[in-house]
């Protein structure tokens, strides 16, 4: 075998090896990536069938039921157009409430129910994740962050010589 013959499938076993890492790498994110969708995105069927995703609104108020005895709890989360049952089993966080903005990590049953692995709540009154934000902005008018009273404006620079 010729040194330039050599030299030629070195590089084409490094170009291949390279090219099964990228792929490699490019699975496992794609596996690993989490969309998030509003209530009427899922009411219009665009959610991937069978696969986990993050549903973001607001929880209507009187729609918390807990099941005596157990951890079950369900209510419903909207964007103020449509709205989804939720199924979650565990500990809530502290700040879940009626009428609060909360994102669910999970899947959807074929009944149309939302069965959430995991809830997460806004951590005070101004905070909102900003695709519920942007969702509930379309959907509902201005989001709260633009109800908000402006802060004050910074005063101007001073001068070096003052």
């Amino acid at each position: 075998m010729t040194p330039r013959r050599r030299r030629m499938i070195l590089v084409l076993g490094i170009v291949g090896g390279v090219s099964i890492a990228g792929a490699l790498a490019l699975s496992a994110f794609r596996q690993n990536v989490t969309f998030f969708f509003d209530p009427t995105q899922v009411a219009a069927g665009q959610v991937p069938a069978g696969e986990r995703f993050r549903l973001g609104g607001m929880v209507t108020q009187g729609s918390l039921q807990r099941a005596p005895g157990s951890l079950e709890v369900r209510f419903v989360v909207t964007d103020f157009s449509h709205s989804v049952p939720v199924s979650y089993t565990g500990v809530l966080p502290d700040l879940f409430r009626e009428g609060a903005g909360v994102v669910a990590h999970g899947r959807m049953r074929t009944d149309g129910t939302f069965v959430a692995d995991e809830v997460l709540a806004k951590h005070d009154e101004k905070y909102m994740p900003p695709e519920v934000a942007r969702s509930l902005k379309r959907r509902h008018g201005e989001s709260r962050a633009d109800a908000a009273p402006a802060s004050a404006t910074p005063s101007a620079p001073r001068s070096a010589g003052t």
